[in-house]
């Protein structure tokens, strides 16, 4: 498929052929449902604690007697019905992080991908050359680019003049190719992506695709 390629000041830059099976995947709701509840888990820091009646001070007495005193049988100050009592059934420190294979991750970030081409939520540039690092060159670019909402600009490679100019913009967000997940796509509007980001993300891709039909080659040989 083609995507049309524009520079920085909105004009049209030619334009670009990427590979089908990479950039026009069908979707896959329950792998995309499953992935990204796996980021979020894996974002969670996990320390909750509370303390449960063994870890409170106090009541090591019994408050009053068993029997004759018209009130119900209590054995400690610090049970958990108590005010300053211990906690029943409380979170503690565990950790929530759940495995993401490979290949389920990549599958995953083509299928958003191939989402976000089709709604035509995906804005190609030429290159990132002229942001200089000041946010005014960052919202010149987005005013040039018709984006208002929350965009998430993708870049090859780390590049802080990038960085820079789109830390103070409100509800955007700078990322390289390489870091790219499922996860940043779905919780944004716009993707604006670096020609170059667009060519390394499909090279790293392919090699998922070409991975599998050697392995199918291999096996049609030893048999």
């Amino acid at each position: 498929m083609d995507i049309e390629v524009k520079n920085i000041n909105g004009g049209n830059a030619g334009s670009i052929t990427v590979d089908d099976n990479i950039f026009n995947v069908q979707m896959n709701n329950s792998l995309i449902h499953q992935i990204i509840v796996a980021y979020q888990a894996n974002k969670r820091q996990g320390t909750a604690s509370t303390k449960t009646r063994a870890q409170v001070s106090g009541g090591g007495r019994k408050p009053w007697i068993q029997k004759h005193t018209g009130r119900a049988r209590q054995g400690s100050i610090r049970s958990p019905q108590w005010r300053h009592g211990g906690v029943v059934f409380g979170p503690h420190p565990r950790d929530f992080r759940q495995k993401i294979n490979k290949r389920h991750r990549r599958e995953a970030l083509k299928c958003m991908l191939s989402d976000r081409l089709r709604n035509g939520s995906v804005i190609c540039v030429e290159e990132f050359s002229g942001l200089d690092g000041k946010t005014k060159s960052m919202v010149e670019m987005l005013s040039n680019l018709s984006v208002t909402a929350s965009c998430l600009v993708v870049t090859n490679g780390s590049n802080s003049d990038v960085y820079k100019a789109g830390r103070n913009v409100q509800k955007v967000w700078t990322c390289p190719a390489n870091q790219l997940n499922a996860n940043e796509i779905i919780s944004k509007n716009t993707i604006i992506i670096e020609k170059e980001a667009l060519l390394s993300l499909q090279t790293m891709l392919e090699s998922t695709i070409n991975r599998g039909v050697n392995k199918i080659a291999n096996a049609e040989k030893a048999n």
